[in-house]
């Protein structure tokens, strides 16, 4: 509830001991000595009690206007009349303390680069379901950054933004009801993985043409593996194609996590991307952090990658070149872990040299896995990225 406060008049006067008389100036009285303030609170949108005080002004009067704007301003504010849609997205940005660094980044994409442009000029009150079908309808027939049709699932991920940011507004008092929630996304399903059988394939190199979700088969997945066993990142293809580790997982995987003497490894960490910048933290959800049984194979092929991992160690202390010893399994040239988009971007280098129908790294982890009659490739020996056997 907002209070009138009080309006006083004070000077920067000082006594003889240099303290500020304040309003107790003797010459307050005097025309043109001192300005005048107004002191007053009022309770805001979270239903604190807000306090003001401000000053500078050169009349009773015009602090009195000042202390009137201020608590009609603040009165519109606990309405949807006094916050545009643009000021309310920031808001509720600001207020998403506890969200993971990539989550804040594909909000902040949302609102930035589409609702705030589409939508920022409308107040709160003007929202309603044939205002927002109709701005999603326009946004549908946008092209996006790449210059390709809005996909059912970006327009789908942007009614989710609006729809939480309108939550917020209706949790807090300001809207009565969310109107995003009437707002359709013509096309949207959720994605079903399909496995690149045969006919598939064919219909792919003929038209280009290929599922949202796509997985190999056990005998691609196979073939992959054998095409890249001479690559330097071969261990990680292979964790994510048999043992369902994602990208995030094993870019953050280090030596401690693993015990290769009992053939497990502990999932304690994700690193993933958020735009340009790298972020490394625990796993998102709690089930995200558990152990994995590695196999016989598994745990032979991480034994010849330490060993290749130490044999580069030793070669850069023996160069004299620089060296992070950082504990990850995964490293660059210096030691340091990989970045995520750089083992992104090396899979697909991979999967079109071997002449493969293109999946995800995300969507390998859960290719099916080789059965047992037909055993992931020995063909070759994993290599060294020298090329030589290893043992």
């Amino acid at each position: 509830m907002a209070t009138s406060g009080v309006i006083f008049k004070r000077c920067g006067c000082r006594d003889d001991q240099r303290r500020r008389l304040e309003q107790s100036c003797p010459r307050l009285g005097e025309r043109g000595h001192g300005t005048w303030y107004f002191h007053c609170s009022a309770r805001n949108l979270l239903g604190r009690c807000e306090r003001v005080r401000r000053g500078g002004y050169p009349s009773r009067t015009a602090a009195r206007h000042a202390r009137d704007e201020w608590l009609t301003t603040t009165e519109a504010d606990r309405t949807a009349q006094g916050w545009t849609v643009e000021r309310w997205l920031r808001h509720w940005l600001d207020n998403r303390t506890k969200i993971r660094p990539t989550t804040r980044f594909h909000y902040t994409r949302d609102v930035e680069n589409v609702l705030i442009p589409q939508l920022g000029r409308y107040r709160l009150a003007d929202l309603d379901a044939p205002l927002l079908r109709t701005v999603f309808a326009e946004i549908a027939a946008t092209r996006n950054s790449k210059g390709r049709p809005q996909s059912a699932s970006a327009m789908n991920h942007l009614r989710t933004t609006l729809r939480a940011t309108l939550n917020l507004a209706v949790k807090e008092g300001v809207l009565d009801c969310n109107p995003a929630r009437h707002i359709e996304i013509a096309g949207y399903q959720q994605p079903h993985a399909k496995e690149w059988t045969d006919a598939r394939v064919q219909s792919w190199e003929q038209t280009g043409a290929r599922p949202a979700v796509a997985v190999w088969t056990a005998d691609q997945l196979a073939e992959f593996l054998g095409a890249v066993n001479d690559d330097p990142l071969f261990t990680l293809w292979w964790l994510a194609g048999l043992r369902g580790l994602r990208r995030g997982e094993l870019c953050g995987l280090r030596w401690s996590d693993i015990d290769l003497d009992r053939g497990t490894l502990t999932i304690e960490r994700n690193r993933t991307t958020a735009g340009y910048h790298v972020v490394e933290g625990a796993p998102k959800t709690p089930a995200g952090r558990r152990s994995v049984a590695l196999g016989k194979r598994s745990v032979q092929i991480l034994r010849v990658h330490r060993r290749h991992e130490q044999d580069r160690k030793a070669e850069a202390a023996e160069n004299g070149t620089p060296w992070t010893d950082s504990g990850s399994v995964f490293t660059r040239s210096d030691g340091k872990p990989i970045n995520p988009n750089y083992a992104t971007t090396r899979f697909r280098i991979l999967v079109r040299r071997a002449g493969l129908p293109p999946v995800r790294l995300h969507d390998c982890a859960t290719a099916p896995r080789p059965s047992p009659t037909k055993p992931a490739p020995t063909s070759k020996p994993c290599r060294t990225s020298s090329g030589t056997p290893a043992s």
